[in-house]
């Protein structure tokens, strides 16, 4: 069973993300698409429920649903208003544009599910730990400075590595 596809993430996203992104990536690393916006991006789910289809249409087939709003996904391609995105386990599928936001949320990741990330009271492993987070967490991502990320969700908030979350480019700055 594929966490990214079924409601089993044990934190909840809530609230309104009013971040503004600048990616370390050069004009050559992204293709200006039909939205205006660089692809690849990350983005999240906006509902509950997301039809995934095999194309670009509502003509083709459902592959699968994702029952989890706020879920990061990466969008990897446009075509008119559809988004080709690929979620943290490496799924592809075509979604309807108006199902995605602009809300920057991220996934913890560690090498072992039985691993914990630890969660800082500021960006620097010498201050206290508020929190450990096991893999799979998703969570509200409101800054990065391509080193570290200041995030948040129900029962915490503080600063991890970015390097253990899928969500955000490891060079990104998000403000």
């Amino acid at each position: 069973m594929a966490l990214g596809r079924f409601c089993l993430v044990a934190v909840l996203v809530g609230g309104c993300l009013g971040a503004s992104v600048t990616t370390g990536f050069s004009a050559k690393d992204t293709a200006v698409t039909t939205s205006g916006l660089p692809v690849p991006r990350y983005v999240s789910l906006k509902s509950d429920r997301v039809n995934v289809r095999v194309g670009p249409t509502k003509d083709n087939d459902v592959a699968w649903v994702y029952t989890r709003a706020g879920l990061p996904v990466e969008v990897t391609a446009e075509f008119e208003n559809w988004r080709r995105i690929r979620d943290s386990e490496g799924a592809e599928g075509w979604v309807y544009h108006s199902l995605l936001s602009g809300r920057r949320t991220a996934v913890v990741t560690m090498k072992q599910k039985t691993d914990l990330a630890s969660l800082y009271e500021s960006d620097d492993k010498s201050s206290p730990v508020t929190a450990r987070l096991q893999a799979g967490v998703i969570a509200r991502v409101k800054k990065c400075d391509a080193h570290w990320c200041h995030i948040e969700g129900k029962g915490f908030d503080g600063w991890i590595e970015q390097q253990r979350l899928w969500g955000v480019y490891a060079d990104e700055m998000v403000n």
